[in-house]
């Protein structure tokens, strides 16, 4: 099977599976989905979920959080992993964003990826879940089932983006993310599945004879 015959084989088995693609971190504003994209690095998002609801309490805005002490907010996100950077983070971007952007948060990569704690990935994230431009989010468990399914041979999840961009309809971007994302969770973990045992690795590579190795991001 050539590569363009599995990605869209991919596609239509996760359309059918997902036709809907709600985002699975809990936000009820574009600040909010931020901050909770820059705490899920490193970190489940269901662990998120669980500490968000009090931190939007303590500031559920740029213009609230910048008041809100860092030892404050570290209190909360602690469970989240590498609390004391992200903790500084919120409070920093906060600030940043009432003093550069009114409160707002920019409808631009190259901005988003100037903020503290935000890197390329969350950026991309707020941008097509957010404000819903076409961006491909690439975390290493989307770079690990790429490989899986022969999309890409990137060592980065940088190529791997590049490589799953022109394989993909720029429409499907948005949605195929948190699908692939859905799947891998539901069907293909890295434990659960080495490659020769879920639906979607089994139609691509059905003679498959060892575990399948990925290159780590």
């Amino acid at each position: 099977m050539l590569k363009k015959q599995r990605a869209q084989l991919i596609l239509e088995r996760l359309n059918s599976l997902y036709p809907e693609t709600p985002v699975p971190l809990d936000h009820s504003n574009l600040y909010e989905l931020l901050v909770a994209v820059l705490l899920s690095a490193q970190c489940t998002d269901e662990r998120v979920n669980q500490v968000t609801p009090a931190l939007f309490k303590l500031g559920n805005s740029a213009q609230t959080m910048q008041h809100v002490p860092v030892d404050d907010i570290y209190k909360i996100v602690r469970p989240c992993g590498l609390a004391p950077q992200k903790s500084k983070a919120i409070s920093n971007l906060s600030k940043i964003l009432v003093e550069q952007y009114n409160g707002e948060v920019p409808e631009d990569m190259d901005a988003l990826e100037t903020l503290p704690g935000v890197g390329h990935k969350t950026a991309s994230v707020v941008m097509s879940q957010g404000f819903g431009h076409p961006a491909f989010p690439v975390d290493t468990h989307i770079h690990r089932l790429a490989q899986r399914w022969g999309l890409t041979k990137g060592k980065s999840v940088t190529q791997t983006e590049r490589d799953l961009k022109k394989l993909f309809p720029k429409e499907s971007w948005n949605s195929l993310h948190l699908q692939i994302i859905f799947y891998g969770r539901e069907f293909c973990s890295a434990r659960g599945c080495d490659g020769r045992v879920c639906d979607i690795c089994t139609s691509c590579y059905p003679n498959r004879k060892n575990p399948f190795k990925a290159n780590k991001a």
